[in-house]
């Protein structure tokens, strides 16, 4: 019922839009590409692997990027700027400030604000492992949700109240209904202690809306990232083993690894392995883009969520396949036991983000698959091969 509800408030919404004043759409038009090029984004985890592609795109689209990033999990030599970002800006041309900060350190943070001024943030900092995140669940709450909380404090008391938030399609939790829409319930059935925080986290953010109307927050939850940008110079490099589908095949691929894991052969999906929508990295990280500058339009108010997602769904088999078939060589690979926080199948509608952002998922499988393989043949060290 609520999902065919949702459906019928498209209708309604593409009525709204097609009757506002021309006159008005000019001004919000006008506002945004006034803050294109006078806008700086403070944008933490930068040097991860969403973040540095998402910089990319902010850098080519004339802002100017602060960058903040502990290095959990990416790679810096020594004291220098991480890899990733240094290739960010061999790919752009153009500058990233850095400061290497856990976004705990309240005063740190801080000094960035106040050295800076700071425009709006884009927050990906966090720990991102579903199955980690069952064994140490402690760590996952006081990083994601602790770090987030000092974050959103920092901002407050410097005045800036502008927020795109990496979600995720976890906060929905076992999937009640396919596709899913934003009217999915969150926070129901959860799986594991990483989707709890990111619900969470978004929790926090619609009480702060509601507290203070000043605040403007986009919730993005999107669903699984792959790919790596076109140059091959930057794409997805984990810190020891991958936690993700992608990277593990092409490391095994690239003759890294001996063999992917599948996890669990018995779901209730076309071939019994999990099932997901993949989405390629450089369309998320434009959905970024297209987030800001619906947050910048005067309209905007308060908070809103957007899935970023094809709407096709792809079983682990399906990518290992689609994967063997652009790089040319076999993935080895094995079935084992399900992995603990895992569902069968999960996949967006995207339907939201297209009406209201203008932004729609236009790179395929095989995009994904090649782009990814360019990635790691070039380094099959990931960044520490350079």
């Amino acid at each position: 019922m609520l999902h065919l509800l949702y459906k019928s408030s498209y209708v309604f919404m593409l009525f709204y839009y097609a009757i506002i004043p021309l006159g008005y759409l000019t001004k919000w038009w006008v506002t945004i590409e006034k803050m294109k090029g006078n806008s700086t984004i403070l944008v933490t985890g930068g040097a991860g692997y969403v973040g540095s592609h998402t910089v990319v795109e902010l850098l080519n689209n004339n802002y100017t990027v602060i960058a903040v990033d502990n290095l959990v999990n990416c790679y810096s030599s020594g004291n220098e700027k991480p890899e990733a970002l240094k290739r960010v800006e061999k790919i752009t041309g153009e500058t990233v400030t850095f400061y290497d900060i856990d976004i705990r350190d309240k005063e740190a943070l801080d000094k960035v604000f106040k050295t800076h001024k700071i425009d709006a943030v884009i927050h990906f900092a966090a720990l991102k492992s579903v199955g980690e995140s069952v064994q140490i669940p402690l760590t996952y709450y006081q990083n994601n949700i602790g770090g987030s909380s000092t974050l959103f404090e920092v901002m407050a008391n410097n005045g800036v109240k502008k927020l795109v938030f990496s979600s995720s399609a976890t906060v929905y939790g076992d999937p009640q209904f396919l596709p899913i829409t934003e009217l999915h319930p969150t926070g129901q059935g959860c799986t594991n202690p990483y989707g709890k925080t990111k619900y969470f986290v978004e929790e926090i953010l619609k009480d702060l809306c509601t507290s203070d109307q000043e605040w403007k927050v986009v919730l993005l939850r999107y669903f699984n990232p792959v790919g790596a940008h076109e140059s091959g110079l930057i794409g997805e490099d984990p810190s020891g083993i991958p936690n993700n589908l992608m990277p593990y095949i092409a490391q095994v691929a690239v003759g890294r690894r001996e063999k992917l894991q599948v996890f669990g052969a018995d779901y209730p999906t076309v071939d019994g392995t999990g099932v997901r929508d993949y989405i390629h990295i450089t369309d998320l990280a434009i959905g970024h883009l297209k987030a800001l500058e619906r947050m910048f339009s005067p309209c905007f108010k308060s908070w809103k969520a957007y899935n970023l997602g094809t709407g096709r769904g792809y079983s682990v088999l399906e990518m290992v396949k689609a994967f063997a078939k652009a790089s040319g060589k076999p993935i080895n690979h094995e079935i084992v036991g399900r992995r603990g926080g895992d569902i069968a199948e999960c996949y967006a509608d995207a339907t939201l983000a297209k009406i209201d952002l203008d932004w729609v998922a236009t790179r395929d499988i095989e995009a994904m698959c090649r782009d990814t393989w360019n990635w790691q043949k070039k380094n099959p060290k990931g960044f520490h091969s350079s």
